[in-house]
């Protein structure tokens, strides 16, 4: 069972400021900020996804083929998310659409301020 997921980042501040106004956009909020790492969940559950900085104090680096992956309830929420992204200064990696990964699949791509890459989709099945 999967109890969470981190990234890392080299600005703290920065990417919190980033991902406070992106999981907003799926209804995801800041529940708790320590010295090195700010932590998010839906209000009513635990925290879900952490952004921190590297505990041995090296640069934060981004993994080739990683992603963290993030549903919404509907179509206007993952546009939501990437619209969000892209004005918070992420970049795109796939504009919000149907793909052929499953029947009914909409999804989006971005990288955030660190290059980690994320992704959006519907729950679909």
């Amino acid at each position: 069972m999967l109890s969470g997921v981190c990234v890392g980042t080299n600005d703290l501040e920065r990417a919190g400021e980033f991902y406070d106004a992106l999981l907003a956009s799926i209804d995801m909020r800041r529940l708790i900020t320590v010295d090195n790492e700010i932590g998010y969940g839906a209000l009513d559950g635990p925290v879900t996804f952490w952004v921190l900085t590297p505990y041995n104090g090296e640069k934060a680096t981004f993994g080739n083929g990683t992603q963290v992956m993030f549903l919404a309830p509907n179509k206007a929420k993952v546009d939501a998310f990437h619209e969000t992204a892209i004005a918070s200064g992420g970049t795109d990696e796939g504009a919000p659409g149907p793909r052929d990964y499953s029947p009914g699949y909409y999804g989006a791509y971005v990288r955030d301020l660190d290059g980690n890459k994320l992704h959006v989709s519907i729950a679909v099945g």
